[in-house]
C-alpha cells in the first residue's frame, strides 16, 4: 500500500437505512489491541515468557477530531451517545479495505477557543466481532 491521503480514511455510522459519513472530521485513527495471557511456569525454556495463543480479548478503538459540518450526521452521533446505543459502523481505509462492526461512543468532547470554532472529539469502542473486506 502506497501513501494515502488522510482525508480518504472515512468513518461511517449506520442510521437505520444506510451508512452515513461522520462529517467534519479533520483527523481519524483506528487502533487494534489484543490482550495477552501469560502462561509462563517454572519449567519455561530459559525462563522466557510463554503466551497462550488466541486466548486474549481483542478490541478496536476509533477516534476522531473535527468540527460540525453536517446537521444529519451531527444529530446521529449526538443521539447515539446520549442514548448509549451500540451502532453498526464502518471504517474505510483507502487501498486497504473496510472494517465493519458494532461500536459504542465512549467519549464525546467539545472544545473551542475564544477566537476559533467549536470542535469535537469522538472515541468509539468495539462491542462485538468485526469483519474486514479487503479493497
Amino acid at each position: 500500500m502506497g501513501a494515502q491521503k488522510g482525508k480518504d480514511l472515512l468513518l461511517k455510522m449506520h442510521d437505520g437505512t444506510g451508512f452515513v459519513t461522520v462529517a467534519g472530521l479533520r483527523s481519524r485513527k483506528i487502533a487494534f489491541n489484543a490482550e495477552t495471557v501469560d502462561v509462563t511456569h517454572a519449567e519455561s525454556a530459559g525462563r522466557w515468557r510463554e503466551l497462550l495463543e488466541g486466548a486474549g480479548i481483542k478490541r478496536a478503538s476509533i477516534s476522531g477530531r473535527g468540527l460540525f459540518r453536517d446537521a444529519a450526521s451531527d444529530a446521529l452521533v449526538r443521539q447515539a451517545f446520549f442514548d448509549g446505543v451500540v451502532k453498526n459502523c464502518q471504517v474505510i481505509v483507502p487501498d486497504f479495505g473496510t472494517l465493519e462492526g458494532l461500536f459504542q461512543i465512549a467519549v464525546f468532547e467539545f472544545s473551542g477557543e475564544h477566537n476559533g470554532e467549536v470542535t469535537f472529539e469522538l472515541s468509539f469502542e468495539s462491542a462485538g466481532p468485526l469483519s474486514f473486506t479487503a479493497a
